[in-house]
């Protein structure tokens, strides 16, 4: 259930092509009339578009002085046909979650279908009026209101369902109503549409007020589940792919959720060093990097940087980097700051302590080069070694609070090396 690809500028996302597709290819417009509102609605000569319950009205700037006033009215669903949808709706929890989230999903589309219900114009489903002494229809200007629409779907396609006579706030009380279990309807004398949805809350905002109410460490750590299961929880398969057009990765959303269900496992069990409870702090670039550790020598690395954006070269550093020290070490890869004298004289000395005493030493903030050699030390004091490839500095050892075990990589001594950053 895709729309066809239509031209850029006249909309976005995939109701706003969806619309755009019904215009062009099903409510029976002559074709020949069309082109011109494309070219209003493209160079920015329509105006604020109001969609109320089976109406849309715009002005459009032409080619007279004044604009002319544009109205398209479109049949409103009758209450035994928003009933039939609503039902067909509510049966699914996919698509009631969808909804109450603020999403509206094509397969809704699929919904009305089932019930008889076309929610996208069709044949004869527009009637177009137009002020000015153009006789077609349609006219430019009302076919460019017709275009216009797309970009309100963009912004927010909850607004072909109040063309179609219910607000999002209605449809949003009916499924609540629908699924709300027996015996626990609205008082007698209000109607659904006076309620009003509960905004929604940060889950961490949630977490953190009711730790707040827990005054002993003892009496929230015995709330915890009493027995984590023995590994993860994977994501079941999709029970039907996105559909096309969607710009939803199938593939991604499953590893997303494979990371959320990883991470509340680590939490469950009590490993906040592992990928619990501080991912949830992570920066965006830091949680990629914290995603991409464990993709290393596999295929998913580059899709993961091809996805995000970021090339690979630098994702597999930051990784590298990841793994080595977790968050102090891919900050040291391009954070610079100025340590304590002291500990600076620390990392000099040990470069000279391996035998670099021939090569010109230079200090820059947390940074002691000699040669091919750089050390840096991380905020929390852990020292790494990095070596000259080409034009770039390559993470190489580290962590370690004794620069000499980072100096000189023959060195292993377990006692002065520094756990990684809890990721």
């Amino acid at each position: 259930m895709s729309p066809n690809p239509r031209p850029a500028g006249l909309a976005e996302s995939w109701w706003g092509r969806a619309w755009i597709d019904a215009i062009e290819h099903r409510t029976r417009l002559d074709p020949s009339r069309l082109p011109q509102g494309r070219a209003h609605a493209r160079g920015g000569h329509v105006g604020p578009v109001s969609i109320t319950p089976g109406r849309i009205d715009a002005e459009v700037q032409g080619t007279d002085a004044r604009p002319h006033t544009v109205a398209v009215t479109m049949p409103v669903l009758s209450p035994s046909q928003w009933d039939a949808l609503l039902d067909t709706v509510a049966t699914k929890a996919g698509h009631v979650a969808a909804l109450l989230d603020g999403s509206l999903l094509p397969e809704i589309l699929d919904d009305g279908r089932r019930v008889g219900i076309e929610l996208l114009p069709g044949p004869g489903a527009l009637q177009l009026r137009c002020t000015c002494p153009d006789q077609t229809v349609p006219c430019p200007h009302a076919a460019a209101v017709c275009y216009a629409v797309a970009r309100a779907l963009d912004d927010d396609p909850f607004a072909l369902l109040h063309l179609r006579g219910r607000s999002r706030e209605e449809v949003w009380a009916d499924l609540q109503a629908r699924r709300r279990p027996a015996g626990t309807g609205t008082a007698p004398g209000t109607t659904p549409t006076t309620r009003t949805p509960r905004p929604g809350v940060e889950a961490r905002d949630a977490y953190d007020a009711a730790a707040d109410r827990v005054c002993d460490a003892e009496a929230l750590w015995a709330q915890r589940p009493p027995h984590p299961p023995h590994r993860p929880g994977h994501p079941p398969p999709l029970a039907v792919p996105p559909p096309p057009g969607s710009g939803i990765d199938a593939d991604a959303l499953r590893a997303l959720a494979l990371d959320a269900a990883t991470r509340a496992w680590h939490l469950l069990r009590g490993d906040a060093d592992a990928t619990g409870a501080s991912a949830l702090g992570l920066s965006p670039e830091q949680d990629l990097t914290r995603r991409a550790a464990p993709l290393l020598d596999t295929n998913e690395l580059g899709r993961l940087a091809q996805a995000s954006g970021v090339p690979d070269h630098h994702l597999v550093e930051l990784a590298l980097a990841w793994r080595l020290g977790g968050t102090e070490g891919t900050s040291v890869l391009t954070e610079e700051w100025d340590p304590d004298p002291e500990v600076l004289d620390d990392g000099r000395d040990a470069m000279l302590a391996v035998g670099l005493r021939n090569v010109r030493l230079r200090i820059h903030r947390n940074r002691i080069t000699a040669g091919p050699v750089q050390l840096r030390v991380a905020p929390n004091g852990a020292w790494y070694r990095f070596e000259k490839a080409g034009n770039r500095w390559d993470l190489v050892a580290g962590p370690a609070f004794d620069p000499l075990a980072v100096a000189d990589p023959d060195i292993d001594d377990d006692e002065d090396r520094a756990p990684a950053s809890a990721p």
